[in-house]
């Protein structure tokens, strides 16, 4: 997420091709009968996670203003699915968690909860944290790096071994809603082994979205430094996503894949292939491995989306206003 207070913008325009190819392989994504539907109109920001065993879809809501000046309002929600059936009632939208520390990024923990970017307040501080899925309740995992405080985290990932690796850009002090950073724009890894809290990168202006590659060998991370304050974009700094090798508890020999245009990356997956997308100004660009643009999911105001459904192959994007579901001939990793 690069603009917590951002205003909802409109979604996918009437008449607008839903697939636009730019290479021949984008057939390999798109198969001969892709769909792009709306699966429910609601203030769906950021942070989904499919759940299988439930077929549901978690998110974050739209920042709103809270109860007290400079605390946003976010809660966590929780969409029954039907299968791929759209267009779905309102009353299948349930809250999970509400006022839920400026929420953000969220993944699965693998053991019925959310693991939650909690971006904080001038009240609250910033936090990696655990919401149950079942009840809500909510525990901190980590809120420190070597005695300082976090600037306000932004996406998280869980490797196969149990690390939890995030991005911990310094928006909510450039949103006015977080004091000032104590510390760097880093990539974390922590260890809930060991405790321990690893700087991974540090060479970030504003790291945002990450994905592994299917091996996990690579991590794939979104610079959204053109965007500074909200609303602003500065060409001459980073809009790009980089690949980084994993080594352990550091990430080494970066590399540029994509520079994203219109618009900076946020959202970032990864699909069974390898193939990487990422969110832009019109929607979701997905490219090949080797960074070569392959296609786009015309979908202006996209955030950030998930791979879910009974088959792994409906790419759930949320755009502030809607959820949508775009049903491809690939899966998710």
């Amino acid at each position: 997420m690069t603009g917590l207070m951002s205003a909802i913008r409109p979604s996918r325009p009437a008449g607008a091709p839903a697939f636009v190819t730019r290479d021949p392989a984008f057939a390999q994504v798109t198969g001969h009968a892709p769909r792009l539907e709306r699966v429910i109109a609601t203030d769906a920001h950021e942070g989904p996670v499919y759940d299988a065993a439930e077929d549901a879809l978690y998110f974050t809501t739209v920042p709103r203003p809270g109860r007290w000046p400079g605390a946003p309002r976010v809660d966590i929600m929780r969409l029954a699915l039907d299968g791929d059936r759209f267009d779905l009632e309102p009353e299948r939208l349930t809250t999970v968690r509400a006022d839920a520390n400026a929420a953000n990024g969220m993944t699965a923990d693998g053991r019925g909860g959310l693991l939650v970017c909690e971006q904080g307040s001038r009240r609250r501080p910033a936090a990696i944290g655990r919401v149950s899925c079942a009840d809500g309740t909510a525990q901190t995992i980590v809120d420190r790096w070597l005695g300082l405080r976090l600037n306000s985290p932004n996406d998280v990932v869980v490797k196969r071994d149990g690390t939890i690796w995030f991005t911990d850009p310094s928006y909510g002090y450039l949103q006015g809603f977080r004091p000032a950073p104590h510390t760097g724009d880093h990539v974390y890894r922590h260890d809930p082994a060991s405790g321990a809290l690893t700087v991974a990168a540090d060479t970030l202006d504003k790291p945002n979205g990450l994905a592994f590659s299917p091996d996990e060998q690579t991590l794939y991370v979104a610079d959204s430094g053109a965007n500074q304050e909200l609303g602003s974009f500065y060409p001459d700094r980073p809009h790009h996503i980089l690949a980084f090798t994993v080594a352990g508890a550091r990430l080494v020999d970066e590399r540029l894949v994509a520079v994203i245009a219109p618009g900076c990356p946020d959202g970032l997956k990864v699909d069974a292939a390898g193939r990487i997308y990422s969110s832009s100004s019109s929607g979701v660009q997905v490219f090949s491995p080797a960074g070569v643009l392959l296609g786009e999911i015309t979908l202006p105001g996209a955030v950030n989306f998930t791979f879910g459904g009974p088959r792994r192959d409906v790419l759930f994007i949320t755009t502030d206003d809607a959820i949508w579901a775009a049903v491809l001939h690939t899966t998710g990793s």
